[in-house]
This record gives C-alpha cells, sequence and structure tokens, in this order.
C-alpha cells in the first residue's frame, strides 16, 4: 500500500542515500516525457522539502527544456539491494545554470567536474513510498568514468561548445537555455 508524506521523512532520507542511481522525469505539455537514470555523487538533499541535482553535459536535455515550459518534476528511487522500496519524489524544479547568481554556491557543493551543466533545485510538495516487491535485485558494482574523462578531455570550452551543437534544444525543437557564450564566467574551481 502506498503511503504519502508532505516531506522528506528521517527514514526517506537514509534510504536516499543507501541508492546509487535515481530516475528523472519532466514532461512539456506536448511531446515526448523524458526518463533518465542518473548516477555519480549528483544528489544533495538541503531540508526537508528541497532536493539538489547536478546534471553534467550529456548527448540530450530535455529536463531543462522541459522545466522552462512546464515546471514539475518526479524523482523516483528503488531499492534494488536490501530494502524493497520504490520512493517517488514530486515537485516543482528552477533550473540553475552557469552564469546564474547562485551558479557558484549550489555546483560548488559537488566535486568538481567538467562537463558540471545546471544544477536543479528541486521543491518537494509530495513523497510517496510503495512496497516495491517486483523490484528485482541488482548488485551494485561501481560508477563509470566515461562521461567525466569525455567532458575532461573536451575541457570546459569544449564541453560549452557542445552546449551550443547538441544541448540548445530538446528533441521536440524546445529551448533549454544551455548553450553558453564562450565568455561565461568559469566553475567556481576554475
Amino acid at each position: 500500500m502506498a503511503k504519502q508524506f508532505d516531506h522528506l521523512t528521517d527514514p526517506i532520507r537514509r534510504f536516499i542515500a543507501a541508492q546509487h542511481i535515481v530516475f528523472v522525469a519532466t514532461a512539456a505539455e506536448t511531446g515526448r516525457v523524458n526518463l533518465s537514470p542518473k548516477g555519480m555523487d549528483s544528489l544533495r538533499i538541503m531540508g526537508p522539502n528541497r532536493i539538489l541535482w547536478r546534471n553534467l553535459t550529456g548527448s540530450g536535455n530535455e529536463t531543462a527544456g522541459h522545466l522552462k515550459r512546464v515546471n514539475r518534476m518526479t524523482l523516483m528511487w528503488c531499492g534494488f539491494e536490501k530494502q524493497p522500496m520504490i520512493l517517488r519524489a514530486y515537485g516543482t524544479a528552477r533550473t540553475v545554470q552557469e552564469g546564474d547568481a547562485d551558479w557558484s554556491e549550489l555546483n560548488g557543493l559537488f566535486p568538481e567536474e567538467t562537463g558540471a551543466r545546471q544544477v536543479f533545485d528541486m521543491a518537494v510538495d509530495m513523497a510517496q513510498t510503495s512496497c516495491g516487491y517486483a523490484v528485482p535485485f541488482f548488485d551494485y558494482a561501481g560508477e563509470r568514468d566515461v562521461l567525466h574523462d569525455w567532458a575532461d578531455r573536451k575541457g570546459r570550452d569544449g564541453v560549452r561548445a557542445y552546449w551550443a551543437e547538441k544541448n540548445a534544444t530538446t528533441i521536440d525543437g524546445f529551448p533549454t537555455g544551455t548553450a553558453a557564450p564562450a565568455d561565461t564566467a568559469p566553475l567556481a574551481s576554475e
């Protein structure tokens, strides 16, 4: 039986901390629904109703484009290793990008990454748990270095050029606001 909460309780926060992957879902009013898996050290619980997650440069940029049109987001975790549970956090989110006033502060909460693209600041209005009894067991084998290495080879200027070429619009043609000019302020750690 599903249980709903108006905030992230302590048991929910402990469950999130034990997970290695989060799924992010967004949708505009038309077009495709996006569902993306996210890993690495990319999530911070900032309070009972606030989650930050940092998005690294990738092949698409659906979340940013969707949030510009319809401000809603769902995060989902599954207990693959031990505790059987599915957890969803529902809410709204704002996109913080390089050049925004609080970029350095929020990006600075995460390890240095050449490919850092956005931080999504989510206001959670509901959390829901369900049994997860049908979720299979999977063993965590570790993080992949591929994305990190790819961004480091490109360098920050190369990553910005990639944004302009590949991340400026969603697959449905919605602008993402991510195509950064070459003179954008550097990362806090640059």
